[in-house]
């Protein structure tokens, strides 16, 4: 194995470990959102106390899907399967999903250009996982 290719795969392993502490840094958000506790919920601010009791289920289901599916593509990744490519394509989907419900749908909380960086972030990281799983069967790191 040459010095290009050791650093190629080396990178590729690199991208992908960090990407999956990255989604399970979303897991952990994720759960901690769904079994927030009744204290820390009435301790927020009205808006935030509103939202969190009307988020539809499908918008939690939305969250889960995203987090769950893009941990679950990050270890294909570092197995290198191509069913990561699936996997990671159906979380961004979830995330667009989410989006569309946090900026468009919902209307308990003010969207302001400071609370849109975090969700936008997500995307592209989102869309970054998606083409890396392409490019890295592309490059024959996964199949």
């Amino acid at each position: 194995m040459n010095n290009k290719t050791k650093q190629n795969t080396s990178r590729f392993y690199i991208i992908s470990v960090l990407a999956l502490i990255w989604n399970i840094l979303g897991v952990i958000a994720y759960l901690g959102q769904v079994y927030m506790p009744q204290e820390i919920k009435q301790a927020l601010p009205p808006a935030e106390q509103s939202y969190y009791a009307n988020v539809p289920s499908w918008v939690t289901g939305a969250f889960a899907i995203a987090v769950f599916a893009g941990a679950l593509g990050c270890i294909a990744l570092l197995l290198k399967k191509k069913i990561a490519i699936s996997l990671l394509f159906i979380s961004l989907i979830a995330v667009l999903v989410q989006f569309v419900y946090n900026t468009i749908i919902q209307t308990d909380m003010e969207v302001t250009v400071a609370k849109l960086v975090w969700p936008v972030l997500i995307i592209a990281i989102a869309i970054f996982l998606v083409w890396f799983s392409k490019d890295s069967k592309t490059k024959g790191y996964i199949s």
